[in-house]
């Protein structure tokens, strides 16, 4: 009597279409009759056979027939998908455990820490400042402030993301 051994997991079973074929095989084993049409029909001499298309259609029969094989119940183009996967993937992983992605940082707010700072800096040492607009004539004058160097030139930064912009007498 003949007995068959069924599968535990049927997802891992191949479908044969042919004997001891797969689809993909079949694919390949047929793709060398397309590829020699083409060879035959643009090659020059078109539609003449001659001895370099012979050997054209010679290397592609022999190339598909190789990559239909199996080995341990693998085509050797599946093998080679492997390879190729492998040597084509990043050689190297660098795990940073200081990556930001997805952590909550509580960072605090540096603005109000230097403007009150500034603040504090301003007022214990009664520095005078001068307010500048923006008119072509006060930049000139701003020029000629900067310029005698009696004046120091300080930034800071306002809440809203203004700047202020202050020039304080240098005392000697």
């Amino acid at each position: 009597m003949r007995t068959t051994i069924i599968p535990a997991q049927i997802t891992t079973v191949e479908d044969k279409i042919a004997g001891n074929l797969n689809f993909t095989q079949i694919l390949l084993l047929m793709s060398p009759v397309f590829w020699a049409a083409i060879i035959y029909i643009l090659l020059p001499q078109s539609m003449h056979l001659s001895w370099y298309k012979v050997g054209l259609i010679f290397v592609v029969f022999a190339f598909s027939g190789i990559l239909a094989i199996r080995i341990k119940d693998k085509i050797i183009l599946q093998w080679l998908q492997v390879l190729l996967r492998f040597n084509l993937r990043p050689k190297f992983y660098v795990f940073n455990k200081n990556d930001s992605y997805l952590r909550v940082i509580d960072l605090p707010n540096l603005e109000e820490t230097h403007s009150k700072a500034v603040r504090r800096s301003h007022k214990a040492s009664d520095l005078k400042t001068l307010n500048i607009s923006s008119d072509i004539k006060e930049f000139v004058q701003m020029e000629s402030l900067l310029i005698r160097q009696k004046l120091n030139l300080s930034y800071t930064a306002g809440k809203k993301g203004g700047l202020h912009v202050a020039f304080e007498q240098i005392q000697k």
